[in-house]
């Protein structure tokens, strides 16, 4: 397969285009520039940010050039799209420190060396702009009604759109047309929340420029369950080691719905599509090991080939022989925690294997918590001294989760 507009299409990457055919033969006739924002509101991505970041590498590892714009500029605004209420307001400081976190991650998917690839800021442009010089050249190019039947801008008026998110479209729509003028750039993606913003620089390019510039929108990705991508009961699934451990990482994916592997593995992985197609094949109890497969080569996308050397050993050890493993999430106690025993309902509320004392004892009810692999039988139960082995414990709660409590002297 020499076009990447076939290879995304065939991996589910492709909800709307401008202009199928015209994309379609210039992906193959030609080498072109392509964009992606991403907007530094937190200090990490997390797992439903994969699929721009896939699409921006799919498109280099077919010869395309990518570039990841970092929007502080607009992060200082914030982007309506996707939300109920404003989007907290971040300090230029917070801003500037997320994003330099972010280009780390980014450099794990793409190959900077050389220009292959870019990373630009739009602080660069949109910090610089003066007001009224940019209302006369570019805000009189649009449209108040078009932009308030956008699908970002409807959701939000019923709750109340504030001026400053309501210029977020323009700004979005002037770093494509800057991105067409310094670099050639005639390509957006984005998630598909983001058409309207995208084809508004389409306009703005075609109109200033008198240039033919493209779009392309993913599917928002959403589980079997109907959860949205990346989310879970806990929070947001991390790329982050600080913020979600390297087990816990690999365990949602080993553990997500047998009816979402094969569609993940052609988002996230790079596998070639027939040797997924193998893997999609597998049924019952041999689905572990196409989960297995995805969860390994998310991480080494993420974490390095070592990290995901790491947690598929831990994972192995745990559900095996039933050892333990330096990536599993680990708390620490003290001994004298333990001297005259510690309830079962409150070590493993303390964990947060259990959201509650309440949600604790239907747990230990149902049979599902476990100290060193053994099971508690009544809500009673006290852990002491002699249940410490080599200076921890190790807690299960259910099948899957697990913490390692490290007990210490002092």
């Amino acid at each position: 397969m020499t076009n990447v507009y076939d290879e995304l299409l065939q991996r589910g990457f492709i909800q709307q285009v401008s202009n199928e055919t015209n994309l379609r033969k210039k992906l193959s006739a030609e080498k072109i520039t392509c964009y992606i924002g991403f907007d530094p509101t937190a200090d990490s991505l997390h797992a439903g940010s994969l699929v721009p970041v896939m699409a921006l590498a799919f498109m280099q590892r077919f010869g395309h050039k990518p570039i990841a714009i970092l929007g502080s500029g607009t992060t200082m605004i914030g982007d309506p799209s996707g939300k109920t209420e404003m989007r907290k307001m971040l300090t230029r400081e917070q801003i500037v420190a997320n994003g330099e976190k972010i280009r780390a991650q980014l450099s794990r998917f793409l190959d900077f060396d050389g220009g292959r690839a870019m990373m630009i800021d739009n602080a660069e442009w949109l910090l610089q702009l003066n007001y009224i010089d940019f209302l006369r050249e570019v805000g009189r190019h649009f449209s108040v009604n078009r932009m308030l039947a956008a699908e970002a801008y409807k959701i939000r008026l019923e709750a109340g759109l504030s001026f400053i998110e309501f210029n977020y479209q323009v700004l979005q729509a002037y770093d494509y047309l800057m991105l067409h003028r310094r670099y050639g750039c005639t390509l957006q993606m984005g998630g598909n929340d983001q058409w309207g913003n995208i084809l508004a620089g389409v306009d703005l390019v075609r109109r200033l420029d008198g240039a033919e510039a493209e779009a392309l929108t993913f599917p928002l990705l959403t589980t079997s369950t109907g959860q949205k991508m990346g989310k879970t009961a806990a929070g947001a699934i991390w790329l982050d080691p600080e913020k979600l451990s390297l087990h816990d990482f690999y365990q949602y994916w080993v553990n997500v719905d047998d009816r979402d592997a094969g569609r993940f593995l052609k988002y996230f992985t790079f596998l070639p599509l027939e040797e997924i197609k193998a893997l999609e094949a597998l049924e019952g109890a041999d689905l572990r090991q196409t989960k297995t497969v995805l969860a390994y080569e998310i991480t080494k996308n993420v974490h390095g080939e070592a990290a995901a050397q790491q947690a598929r050993a831990a994972a192995q050890a745990l559900f095996g022989d039933g050892g333990a493993a330096e990536s599993v999430p680990q708390m620490n106690l003290l001994k004298k925690d333990f001297q005259e025993g510690l309830g079962v309902i409150d070590l493993f509320v303390a964990a947060g294997l259990a959201g509650s004392k309440s949600d604790a004892r239907r747990l230990i009810a149902g049979g599902g918590a476990y100290v060193n692999q053994r099971r508690i039988a009544t809500i009673d139960e006290k852990i002491d001294l002699n249940d410490i082995q080599e200076g921890s414990l190790m807690l299960r709660a259910g099948k899957k989760r697990y913490k390692k409590i490290v007990v210490a002297d002092v």
